[in-house]
């Protein structure tokens, strides 16, 4: 305890020996006018180039690298001010740069943590960008940063016939994450700028994103293993040994795959489309490489692999035509007229504002039942993705409206029993009082 005790005192002693001397008071007061001009300049800067991005006319991509770079006013002219002011003192030396030099670290480490923060929201990358540029930032404070590259590079690693060191392999990696997330921001660009080309269906848009989006890393991990110095053709009997892995363990994830590509390049199920598999009715929300999201009308989101919709029987209700025709069956009594009977259930239709005129709804007699005249009242409409069942109740409602009105009933079941003979051991007067 005597000797942390005594470090400790040693410590304060060194620190306050330290400000009190002229050189350390000189750059303190930099940093401090670095500080507040920064803070006077970016206040006054931020909100004409603000102004800027309210013009219509101008590309998002302008717009957007306007806006990150009123979030860079702050540390970039801090950094302009400490550099400057550091300049100012090795020049006519008034004092050595051992203060400023790692507040022009921290701030270096502070621009490029505020750079990646404005180009994505994601929080692996913040971290990843923060642990990476304030840790060097402090390697490069203590002088520890050649040092540490050094003993890196000194490290080596057996990888097949090349030799790897931890530094190169370090600089792969890192060079991987970056490729990576630079092809993340492109497929998002890409997929946003395929959306927007008005000949192309749905289901081909989302296989050229898709398509862009695989391409994109495959060729970044191609680029991060040409770039430490691998031999890419040492691994094509290990990709070759792998592929069979694959395809034999991840049989049915393959077949999903396989099936998905189908589905998008035969458009035959596309977003959008009304279909109904299983006992599963709704509508495809999006397509995905694996599965397909179905959503129903009760709100329930169904994931449907995509090889249940290549070998199972689907019935797409918008296919090539969104109209489709709902058949209402209804049953009147043997005394009712059945052609009033037509004409209203016609009526009640055309009531609906969802029924369809042209073609125009029509009511049939389909047979005489054991207890009621069958008829069948058939009319089309032409969003099925608002519910089928929803329209038929509203026509069903109306029919019973305009019945009840003249008159026409609607039976119920009913059975009349005939004897052909009376048992002899039953009382005549069975029933009666």
């Amino acid at each position: 305890m005597n000797d942390i005790s005594l470090s400790i005192s040693q410590f304060w002693d060194n620190a306050y020996l330290f400000w009190t001397t002229p050189s350390a008071q000189i750059q303190a007061l930099a940093i401090a006018l670095s500080i507040l001009l920064a803070w006077i300049f970016s206040k006054r800067s931020k909100p004409k180039i603000i102004k800027l991005t309210k013009d219509p006319t101008r590309p998002a991509w302008i717009e957007r690298s306007i806006l990150i770079l009123a979030q860079l006013l702050l540390p970039l002219f801090l950094l302009l001010f400490a550099l400057l002011s550091r300049g100012l003192l090795d020049r006519f030396e008034l004092a050595p740069s051992d203060l400023l030099n790692p507040f022009v670290n921290a701030t270096t480490a502070w621009l490029i943590y505020r750079l990646v923060a404005g180009l994505t929201h994601n929080r692996f990358w913040l971290r990843l960008a923060a642990v990476l540029a304030f840790g060097m930032a402090a390697l490069q404070s203590f002088g520890l940063l050649e040092p540490t590259f050094d003993f890196l590079g000194s490290a080596s690693i057996a990888v097949g016939k090349s030799t790897l060191s931890v530094l190169d392999l370090v600089n792969g990696i890192f060079i991987l994450l970056f490729l990576l997330w630079m092809s993340s921001l492109l497929g998002s660009a890409g997929e946003t700028r395929i959306r927007q080309l008005p000949n192309l269906p749905p289901s081909l848009q989302v296989l050229l994103a898709k398509v862009v989006r695989v391409l994109l890393i495959f060729l970044s991990f191609v680029v991060a293993m040409s770039t430490i110095g691998l031999d890419l053709s040492s691994f094509a009997l290990l990709g070759g040994a792998i592929g069979v892995g694959i395809g034999f363990g991840l049989q049915k994830v393959v077949s999903n795959l396989v099936s998905g590509l189908i589905l998008l390049l035969d458009r035959s199920i596309k977003p959008g489309d009304v279909i109904e598999i299983d006992n599963t009715y709704g509508w495809i929300n999006s397509l995905r490489a694996r599965y397909a999201s179905i959503i129903t009308r009760d709100g329930k989101e169904h994931l449907i692999p995509n090889e249940d919709l290549i070998t199972n029987r689907v019935v797409n209700w918008s296919f090539s035509d969104k109209n489709i025709r709902v058949r209402v069956p209804v049953g009147i009594s043997y005394n009712s007229d059945p052609r009033l009977a037509m004409e209203l259930c016609v009526d009640a239709a055309k009531s609906s504002g969802r029924v369809l005129n042209n073609p125009e709804p029509r009511c049939l007699v389909t047979g005489f039942g054991d207890n009621s005249v069958n008829l069948e009242l058939r009319f089309w409409i032409n969003d099925p993705s608002n519910g089928v069942g929803n329209a038929r109740s509203e026509v069903l409602l109306s029919i019973w409206d305009r019945f009840k009105g003249e008159g026409i009933s609607i039976p119920f079941p009913q059975r009349d029993l005939h004897l052909r003979t009376w048992p002899e051991d039953l009382p005549t007067n069975l029933g009666k009082k």
